[in-house]
């Protein structure tokens, strides 16, 4: 990105300009690449039941997602007569905002990233925790039982996992010496025996640092509100959930947000656990354009993206649903325990084996 913005030889409206067709270019990509995975999701699910799945509009259904698009963005926009209607419309807004906002900092291949923030972690923590008030404004804006429980549930699950999520990054952070995401990758190149979910070269680590993978990997598919521990939509309590009263385009945002932030979730495991945009075997010969070099760095951040979104789907078609007090114990009397003793672990790796010159 940053080669881009010296073509403008310092010129302010070039340089505004330029950066605001980076950044539309870039979300114009993570859209098309959601609606791509929303048909492997809906394909996972299918197979799992014996079923086709979208196989009718376009090559293999591929086009099912736009068809959907379009059908939502047709539809009457209704609104119940109790509700709050500037809270109820801002809600969706809110919720699909913060998600997108979130990608700023997650860097896709070397120097492809909109915002390389040295504390890009902590703008991370920022928009991410932000996220739930969406959720919270329309549970509440429906001015009805069902959706104030969804998002009352919403809530408390997002926070409860975002603590084990908070320690699960502060092991990576301390390994690593830096919040700069693109610190964080680099850190890892090398090949896989460097990436931070198995930690070869620092070895007794890799007896915490792959549980801290697999929590992070679990705690992302509750802060997520992805079965099985959709319960703030559960169809069989809840009706569904938060979203109850929503439909047409603000329904679709609410979809849409939640959809961005589970990507968003495996690219930031991509960029913390498994190397980012590294090769885990072949290193790119010197010469190799820089253009071919980065393409080929941001197909493999894609495929990790796509294996860890296969595995979300994976996940949802073979695990029943948690019941609430199941989904709290688990997030406060396991993930945050262990979660804790391996911040404990790490850093006493850090002082006494790392810094002390018994590793590189």
């Amino acid at each position: 990105m940053q080669t881009f913005l010296e073509w403008t030889n310092g010129n302010p409206w070039l340089t505004a300009l330029l950066a605001i067709g980076q950044v539309l270019a870039f979300m114009v990509v993570l859209l098309l690449s959601i609606a791509l995975l929303l048909w492997l999701d809906r394909k996972v699910l299918a197979g799992s039941m014996l079923r086709k799945g979208p196989n009718v509009v376009g090559p293999f259904g591929l086009l099912q997602s736009f068809a959907d698009f379009g059908k939502f963005v047709l539809k009457e926009i209704i609104i119940p007569a109790g509700a709050n209607k500037t809270v109820f419309i801002l809600a969706p807004i809110i919720s699909t905002v913060t998600a997108l906002m979130a990608w700023a900092v997650i860097p896709v291949a070397p120097g492809w990233v909109a915002a390389d923030l040295n504390i890009g972690v902590l703008y991370l923590f920022a928009v991410s925790s932000l996220g739930v008030y969406g959720i919270i404004m329309g549970g509440w804006a429906s001015n009805s039982k069902y959706p104030f429980l969804g998002g009352l549930r919403s809530a408390a699950q997002m926070v409860s996992y975002e603590v084990s999520i908070g320690f699960v990054i502060v092991t990576v952070l301390m390994l690593s010496g830096s919040m700069n995401l693109t610190t964080i990758v680099e850190h890892q190149a090398g090949g896989f025996w460097n990436w931070n979910a198995f930690a070869f070269h620092h070895f007794p680590l890799v007896l915490v640092m792959f549980p801290m993978f697999i929590i992070f990997f679990v705690s992302a598919l509750a802060e997520t509100n992805r079965a099985p521990f959709d319960l703030p939509e559960a169809e069989s309590e809840l009706v569904a959930g938060y979203q109850v009263e929503y439909s047409s385009t603000p329904f679709l945002l609410f979809y849409l947000a939640e959809q961005v932030a589970i990507v968003l979730m495996c690219a930031l495991m991509t960029v913390l656990f498994l190397g980012g945009w590294n090769l885990p075997f072949l290193s790119l010969p010197d010469g190799m354009s820089a253009w071919l070099s980065s393409f080929i760095y941001f197909l493999a951040f894609a495929v990790k993206v796509t294996f860890l979104f296969f595995m979300f789907a994976i996940v949802r078609a073979i695990v029943p649903r948690y019941r609430y007090d199941q989904l709290m114990r688990l997030g406060w009397k396991v993930f945050l325990p262990t979660s804790l003793v391996a911040v404990v672990a790490v850093s006493a790796y850090v002082v006494f084996v790392k810094n002390a010159g018994g590793a590189v």
